[in-house]
């Protein structure tokens, strides 16, 4: 019974969490916040690793995302938004992510994703259909301004890098996760 009312209790605030991502205005203003939000991540991606900008000024284009995901002992989940650049004509495609994981963990956490393209037919696949996948293990212990975090994503594409940036939480997980990545049916 307790693990029945555990996993309730996490889905309501993975819910909660979820309902809470999302900036809340109109199209335009949640686009521009998302937009000040990729830039955001980009320039701390750039410098904590200074060769990615270049890698992303070269690329097919990138993705950057802003996600919380929860863990409770062996069920986790998530969800977040973010845009995704053709580097090539600039056109953008504002998304929505969703994670849905099992294995040992414990914590919330909020990340930024940045995918780097390295070939314009992933980039074209990724931006009009989205993916699915999944795999991680991480540690983190962070607050906005104190901390550290180690993390690593795991893609099954060779034409694509993934960096992630932990900006608050704490967690302990090592997850098999599908995540899933769409076009936002609101913002484009």
């Amino acid at each position: 019974m307790r693990i029945f009312v555990k996993t309730i209790v996490f889905f309501a605030i993975t819910g909660l969490l979820a309902g809470c991502l999302q900036p809340k205005a109109d199209k335009f203003q949640t686009q521009r916040l998302i937009d000040e939000m990729a830039n955001e991540t980009l320039a701390k991606l750039y410098h904590a690793h200074p060769e990615t900008r270049n890698k992303v000024r070269l690329a097919a284009g990138y993705a950057v995302f802003d996600s919380t995901n929860a863990n409770l002992l062996f069920i986790g989940g998530g969800s977040g938004y973010g845009l995704c650049v053709n580097n090539g004509n600039g056109s953008k495609v504002y998304m929505n992510m969703a994670q849905v994981g099992i294995g040992p963990g414990l914590g919330i956490k909020d990340y930024r994703l940045v995918f780097i393209f390295k070939s314009q037919e992933v980039l074209t696949r990724f931006m009009d259909q989205g993916w699915e996948f999944g795999g991680q293990a991480d540690a983190a212990a962070k607050s906005p301004d104190k901390g550290g975090a180690i993390g690593g994503q795991v893609s099954f594409q060779r034409d694509v890098e993934i960096y992630s940036l932990t900006s608050a939480g704490a967690t302990l997980q090592a997850m098999v996760a599908g995540t899933r990545y769409w076009r936002s049916s609101d913002l484009n």
